[in-house]
């Protein structure tokens, strides 16, 4: 169809007066609002405001201008439908063929600290939606633009017809423009379901970053949605795998609970083993000494730019992804002759990129639960004896461990490393030898270790064997009816024992 009359209505100005001059040189009438008739006037375009065109006002504060049969009925009358067209002509409807329009900016509103809830209100907009659906469900007629990326190819597909835009674009700009209707729409029910603590469906709509070859298994078809690439840059290596990026957010997940100077390695999504320091490089001594044969395919993260000592020590053994907000020139060099090796920056503060929320698949729908971030935790001594300052260290660095280790979890570490983990196992006692074995595997005393435990002992026997093995103190949420019976196994072996309060379940 040929473009005759075009509606320009825009809150994201970006390139909107070079594509109505461009239109306007094609001969094509042109109506605007508000501040976007303000901006073509002050560049010389010709333009005729919207309330010439409808012979009516806008009205309360701008919040009705569009909304009229004049605008409504020109979108959206079947052109060639015989009925339709004596309508348009008997009420004197001018048809509208392109409607260039981009909404208010709800989500950059709600993105502000503190914002009012009364501020967001204002900021949904009522007429642009209504302008986009009546133009896009006449494509066949009609054309809608809603990102100015596509103001080019428009301009191209119209020069190229003699005015006209071809159905197939028509088309596809009208699939596009009811994809941001909805993905808005959405954005809004999600915010006022949150403020207003009402019960309502979840919804959730995320752009597609990109298709993975496959999914956890070779079998299985997978892809990418959000924002991802915004926060984490590949500087070098394959594509990223589905697996690489569970890891990479677990990775992140971890490293956000440490302010100091630390490295972690992680397989499958499971710590197997952190060390903090000053120096990069005995950091990640103490967590390579946790354990030397699981970090073999897996993934090293470090809140501290990775320099020339560091990449050295680590381009010893086989790694998938290695994470960190820098790399220094030197450490690039020596770890991209690594070719199989993904090299990724954070491109932003680890403690920002948690996700708020925790989405799972289950049969027949959705589990939705808040993240297991930003828990304030209430210390408190439950054994006679006090725990010393080394111990408190310790019993804290395991803490912040143990909650990213798959349930049942324990761990045991000193005040600036994990010693051994024990991870994912039915019985939390099972867990705890198994991290004793690792233990002796890698040939670590545990004499004096701190233990960390995700939730509560139900038994005094996984303490006792931790105490077995040379553990000096405890710490674990607290809670299970047999509380006292643990603290009295404490006491017996002169353990000093924490209680959190808190649980940290991985399932």
């Amino acid at each position: 169809m040929k473009v005759i009359r075009a509606l320009i209505s825009v809150s994201d100005k970006t390139g909107v007066a070079d594509f109505a001059r461009a239109l306007e040189k094609q001969g094509v009438d042109i109506i605007s609002t508000g501040g976007t008739a303000e901006l073509l006037r002050k560049k010389k375009i010709p333009v005729r405001e919207i309330s010439s065109f409808t012979a009516f006002p806008e009205v309360l504060e701008g919040r009705v201008k569009t909304l009229h049969p004049r605008v409504h009925g020109g979108l959206l009358y079947k052109r060639g439908n015989p009925k339709h067209e004596k309508e348009a002509r008997d009420q004197g409807f001018e048809p509208i063929d392109l409607v260039v329009v981009n909404l208010y900016p709800f989500e950059q509103t709600i993105a502000k600290p503190d914002v009012a809830l009364a501020e967001a209100i204002e900021n949904i907009d009522i007429g642009g939606p209504s302008m986009i659906r009546s133009a896009a469900k006449n494509y066949e007629s009609v054309t809608v633009v809603v990102d100015p990326t596509d103001y080019a190819l428009v301009l191209e597909t119209m020069r190229d017809n003699e005015g006209e835009t071809t159905l197939k674009l028509r088309e596809r700009l009208a699939i596009k423009a009811f994809i941001k209707t909805s993905a808005y729409d959405r954005a809004i029910g999600t915010f006022l379901n949150q403020e207003q603590a009402t019960d309502a469906s979840f919804s959730l709509m995320m752009p597609l970053v990109t298709h993975l070859r496959y999914g956890e298994n070779p079998h299985q078809k997978a892809a990418l949605y959000g924002d991802f690439e915004k926060h984490f840059e590949k500087l070098h290596g394959k594509e990223l795998s589905f697996n690489n990026i569970l890891d990479i957010s677990a990775a992140t997940s971890l490293i956000s609970d440490f302010d100091e100077a630390t490295v972690a390695i992680l397989k499958h999504t499971n710590p197997c083993g952190v060390g903090s320091d000053p120096d990069l490089r005995e950091a990640w001594e103490k967590a390579f000494a946790t354990d030397k044969q699981a970090p073999f395919g897996g993934i090293i993260v470090c809140n501290r730019e990775i320099d020339e000592s560091l990449a050295k020590a680590i381009s010893e053994i086989f790694s998938e992804v290695i994470i960190a907000p820098e790399f220094s020139g030197e450490a690039r060099t020596i770890l991209q002759k690594k070719k199989n090796l993904r090299l990724i920056r954070l491109l932003d503060p680890a403690t920002e990129l948690l996700p708020k929320k925790d989405i799972r698949s289950v049969c027949g729908g959705l589990l939705v639960q808040d993240a297991d971030v930003g828990i304030e935790e209430a210390e408190r001594v439950v054994s006679k004896r006090q725990p010393t300052e080394s111990e408190l260290n310790a019993m804290r660095f395991g803490w912040r461990v143990v909650k990213h280790v798959k349930s049942n979890a324990i761990v045991y570490a000193g005040p600036d490393r994990t010693l051994a983990i024990g991870a994912g196992q039915m019985s939390r006692v099972d867990s705890s030898r198994i991290a004793i074995w690792k233990a002796q595997e890698a040939g670590l005393s545990l004499k004096g270790s701190a233990l960390a435990s995700d939730a509560f002992f139900p038994f005094p026997d996984g303490l006792l064997a931790a105490a077995d093995a040379g553990a000096s103190c405890a710490i674990q949420p607290g809670g299970s009816v047999r509380d006292e019976e643990v603290i009295a196994a404490a006491d017996e072996r002169e353990m000093a024992m924490i209680f959190t309060g808190v649980r940290h379940f991985r399932h």
